[in-house]
């Protein structure tokens, strides 16, 4: 038999197709599950209550822009008890209901559309859900798919969004709204379904708004695994504590690390730097946190709000402001992660774990003013010679050309320019690789796209720069063992006692010997050894004495890791998969009730499953203003990390115990299994748990 004919008896193999099949057992099983229905979706229709005590701060420019949906009230899903007519009549009615995904994926996104299909259906079997195809330029192009029951029950409880896929274009723009709405028109949609993030939902209300002379009603549904939307009215009262996609990114970003805090404890040999998704907020980072244990986890809400009190200290002295004391800077942080290595190192612990989120560098106010600066004179830039900044100066040395020739021109009288000599000198100081980041090309929102630079580059770089600094003062050791190094000594026939004092600065009463500051090489060695006596001038040191220096010479190593891309393809967790299909459910309800400009919602996310409520949450009062490509822009708030929350307490106060910087083991956590379809006392985040645990202590 030839060895094609070989192969193919292998490929035809009955037993082997089954094993290769891109259809296993467990996905099979994963398709046929149904999520658990909050309690108002157990009745056939259900009805909309407003609801008056929920307060929001309307910025006037959203009254303007938005005057038919900014005095929306949030709207409770309540069941329909007995007999009425009106609203069966129009949960029965026939409809087409376009949906569509924005932005990047998130686990969970199928099942928003398997709820809103299994609700749509049950409630009129004529009724259609169309899907637009490759995000909004599926709405703008008119590129549509009908989704039917194989279709939809192909991708249930499936991560991704590969049913319709996704896009990040913005309807933005008179043209592109046009055609929006004869898009709309053309396909007879009684309703429009935005799934996305802070800016997909602002997309929404102005499309709920130009929609509303349509007779088009418009619902968004909060999407993104960096948690940064969650909902509180002007009372800080939780209407929506998370957007779905967070749980499942956060728990499989937290076994990899995990895994990484197993090995690092097993090799101790490496320092694993993880760095995180979260470009404004860092609510993954601290679940990490939370789940993990990691020895280090910076919080870039935390740094922002930091204050040195030494520099505010030293200013009062001498009468002056210290602006700087203000805020962290890069180089001030590289110093914190660089002691709390040392620290680990005097215990023998060379190794451990840095969690990191991606918008780290945001909250450095030094970095930050840059980020600000460049975007303007970028954006600017492109307005005024109506080209593209980075299609003109296509090469670092051209880019900074231009920054130089904006410095020079500062200098004139009576010339302001964004760009002065000051900025010149502090760029030139950052390092070629991190100059080109700060100068990349922005995203299609006119972000920074923190993703894509090498923040952990950035950080380590300055880390491995003031390590070799304490290394070279005698203040970065490698701690050994007392009953390693006696044992040692024993052995070679040399007195342990003898030596001790010579070598280590702790030598009475500690169990990790550091040696001494002034030995920091063969040489110091030698000469700390005359000085004692222990050796003549041309008499060798002791083979043994001299390797126990060699062990306690550190050496950094590094792994980099970063987690992001791969979180959003995940399969959803059972909060995920619950709480998505439970927003599709919602999503129709509204539609059904007559809602638009509204956000489909689950309030009480944080309490157990039998107390979630689904609600509607006016879009138009969340905006406010905000920079964007260096125009001021309508959008709905991003929330970041509440410094005051549990969760932030917990983990602040837990710091010292997870760095670990003593003796013994680590405290690292294992977080529980990812079931199917059981529910763990790990069914929502850790961060949610905890804030309802600790609400009012």
């Amino acid at each position: 038999m030839s060895d094609n004919d070989q192969v193919q008896s292998l490929l035809d193999n009955p037993k082997i197709q089954e094993v290769i099949d891109s259809v296993n057992p467990e996905l099979v099983e994963r398709r046929r599950h149904t999520p658990r229905r909050c309690r108002v979706f157990e009745k056939p229709c259900c009805r909309l209550v407003e609801s008056d005590e929920y307060r929001f701060h309307i910025h006037q420019e959203a009254a303007a822009q938005l005057p038919d949906i900014i005095h929306n009230k949030v709207q409770t899903l309540m069941p329909l008890e007995g007999e009425d007519g009106q609203i069966g009549a129009l949960h029965e009615k026939q409809r087409t209901i376009g949906i569509v995904f924005s932005g990047g994926p998130a686990p969970g996104g199928h099942n928003v559309i398997a709820g809103l299909f299994d609700a749509a259906k049950a409630a009129n079997p004529d009724n259609r859900v169309i899907g637009f195809l490759m995000g909004p330029d599926g709405i703008i192009e008119n590129e549509t798919i009908e989704l039917t029951g194989q279709i939809v029950d192909k991708y249930r409880n499936v991560g991704g969004f590969g049913m319709i896929k996704t896009g990040r274009t913005k309807i933005d723009s008179r043209e592109k709204m046009d055609l929006s709405r004869q898009t709309c028109r053309d396909l007879g949609l009684s309703a429009l379904v935005v799934v996305g993030g802070d800016d997909s939902n602002t997309n929404a209300a102005f499309l709920a708004q130009e929609m509303l002379k349509d007779g088009i009603q418009v619902i968004g549904v909060p999407k993104t695994i960096d948690g940064d939307i969650q909902v509180r009215d002007a009372d800080g009262r939780a209407l929506c504590a998370m957007s779905f996609g967070f749980h499942t990114a956060a728990r499989g970003f937290s076994s990899e690390i995990s895994h990484l805090c197993t090995d690092c404890a097993s090799d101790v040999k490496y320092w694993h730097i993880c760095k995180v998704m979260g470009r404004v907020a860092s609510h993954l980072a601290l679940e990490v946190a939370l789940q993990t244990h990691a020895n280090i986890t910076l919080i870039g809400e935390d740094l922002a709000d930091y204050v040195d009190g030494r520099r505010l200290a030293n200013a009062t002295r001498e009468n002056r402001v210290d602006y700087t004391a203000y805020g962290m800077t890069l180089r001030h942080l590289s110093r914190v992660i660089c002691d709390a290595i040392v620290r680990r190192a005097a215990v023998g612990k060379n190794y451990g774990v840095l969690v990191v989120p991606e918008g780290v560098l945001e909250f450095i106010n030094e970095i930050q003013v840059f980020i600000i600066k460049l975007n303007t004179i970028i954006a600017v830039y492109n307005r005024e010679h109506d080209t593209d900044f980075h299609s003109k100066f296509l090469i670092l040395e051209d880019k900074l050309d231009y920054l130089h020739r904006l410095a020079r021109l500062s200098r004139g009288e009576e010339i302001f320019t964004v760009w002065n000599t000051r900025d010149d000198d502090l760029f030139s100081d950052i390092p070629d690789f991190f100059q080109e980041g700060l100068l990349m090309e922005r995203d299609s929102h006119g972000n920074f796209p923190f993703s894509q630079v090498e923040t952990e580059k950035v950080l380590l770089g300055l880390v491995r720069d003031y390590l070799n600094i304490l290394k070279d003062r005698g203040r970065y050791k490698l701690g050994i063992q007392r009953r390693y190094y006696e044992k040692i000594l024993k052995r070679a026939g040399l007195n342990p006692d003898y030596y001790g004092p010579m070598i280590f600065r702790n030598y009475d009463g500690h169990d990790h010997l550091l040696v001494k500051e002034s030995i920091i090489s063969i040489k110091t060695l030698r000469t700390a050894l005359e000085d004692a006596g222990a050796i003549g001038p041309k008499d060798p040191i002791p083979r043994e004495v001299e390797n126990i220096y060699k062990k306690s010479v550190p050496s950094f190593k590094t792994q980099i890791h970063f987690y992001g891309y791969d979180g959003r393809g995940s399969n959803p967790t059972w909060f995920d998969r619950t709480y998505t299909y439970n927003l599709g459910l919602t999503v129709f309800s509204l539609i059904a009730n007559g809602a638009t400009g509204q956000m489909a919602a689950i309030r009480n996310l944080e309490k157990h499953f039998d107390a979630w409520e689904p609600i509607g949450i006016p879009i138009a009062p969340l905006m406010h203003i905000e920079d964007r490509k260096g125009r001021l822009a309508l959008v709905i708030e991003r929330s970041v990390v509440d410094l005051e929350s549990p969760a932030f307490k917990v983990v602040k106060a837990l710091r010292e115990k997870w760095l670990a910087a003593h003796p013994g083991d680590d405290d690292y956590r294992i977080p529980a299994a990812l079931y199917h379809e059981c529910q763990t006392e790990e069914d929502r985040p850790l961060t949610l748990l905890i804030n309802e645990l600790g609400a009012g202590a």
